[in-house]
């Protein structure tokens, strides 16, 4: 199967190509600087196409003028400035008008856990997820939309500013906004619902995903110091206005600041899978065996095995091609040591 991924150069889709490649699938890398693509090792493997989704040109010259494509696999997620909603919400339109025009089969979108809350009071972040999925779920062909919160793994924005404020920080500090339910999952096992998404042609519609384990936000946080050997006192702190928590998160971590503040919005609620049909639905044969929480935050920590191609390092830990923040600076050693044991 021909199988364009768009947004190829964003974390989970650094992850996925290359399952897609090990499943038999021709991949097309769609990117708006093909450039960023060659620190991957996977880029001299699949075909590329500059793609930017906010040009309706470079959308119809990448969906509909590829008569081979059979599956679109959508990773664009605006994170920053006034109308970022509208940008995303033209974006979809645009990839869904293109992929109406095309022979494309599959379309699959990855977003956000939407909270069991009025829709008006959506952070704008799950908002535009929401309106994104909406877009896209009224194409011709057959939609996959795959609904996940706290995706953990080395290089993934959500993880590395959890785990760059735990350390970074003398005193943990959470304001009682913020201490809410969240089910993670491992990169590889969200990766493993997306390429079963885009060949089980019985799937349609949204499901969540999660990786079976639900914990309050704080206690996330706390094991991630625990695994370092850098525990410390946690407190609680019942009025902290969300303005100044996400001021300081952004002065404090690596990632841009707009990013920071609409991830930091997303915790306001509990984020958690209502069930889990796509383990049914989408991995009928198995794949039972989700990577626990423990298990994914060691991995995501450890220093990457350098000695080993990266086609055959864990992907979870850092990998080339991972952005600069994400390794505290450090290229790619990591700096964390662990507990023996740990």
């Amino acid at each position: 199967m021909r199988v364009l991924v768009i947004g190829a150069g964003g974390y989970v889709g650094s992850r996925l190509i290359p399952a897609l490649l090990e499943d038999g699938h021709q991949v097309v890398a769609g990117a708006r600087n093909l450039h960023k693509l060659d620190a991957f090792w996977w880029s001299d493997t699949v075909d590329r196409v500059e793609l930017d989704a906010t040009e309706d040109d470079s959308v119809r010259a990448a969906i509909a003028a590829d008569p081979a494509l059979e599956a679109v696999v959508y990773l664009v997620h605006g994170m920053g400035g006034e109308d970022f909603r509208e940008v995303d919400r033209a974006a979809a339109r645009r990839v869904r008008a293109a992929v109406d025009a095309s022979e494309v089969k599959t379309l699959v979108y990855l977003s956000g856990i939407i909270p069991d809350i009025p829709r008006e009071e959506l952070s704008e972040h799950l908002a535009s997820r929401l309106e994104v999925e909406e877009e896209l779920s009224a194409a011709r062909c057959r939609f996959v939309g795959l609904r996940a919160a706290v995706v953990l793994g080395a290089a993934s924005t959500s993880f590395e500013l959890m785990t760059q404020l735990a350390h970074r920080l003398p005193v943990t500090v959470f304001p009682d906004w913020m201490d809410h339910l969240v089910e993670p999952i491992g990169v590889v096992d969200a990766v493993a619902a997306i390429r079963a998404a885009v060949t089980t042609e019985s799937a349609h519609g949204v499901y969540d995903i999660g990786g079976g384990e639900v914990i309050a936000y704080p206690q996330l946080v706390q094991k991630v110091l625990e695994l370092t050997d850098q525990e410390r006192p946690g407190f609680s702190v019942p009025v902290m206005p969300q303005a100044l928590v996400t001021a300081v998160g952004s002065w404090l971590s690596d990632i841009p600041a707009p990013t920071v503040t609409a991830l930091m919005e997303s915790l306001r609620e509990d984020m958690v899978a209502r069930d889990e049909r796509w383990l049914s639905e989408l991995l009928p044969d198995g794949h039972a065996a989700r990577v626990t929480i423990d298990e994914a935050l060691r991995r995501s920590l450890a220093a990457p095995d350098v000695s080993r191609s990266p086609r055959d390092r864990d992907p979870l830990a850092v990998m080339p091609g991972d952005p600069s923040w994400a390794t505290n600076g450090e290229g790619q050693e990591r700096v964390l040591e662990f507990k023996q044991g740990g």
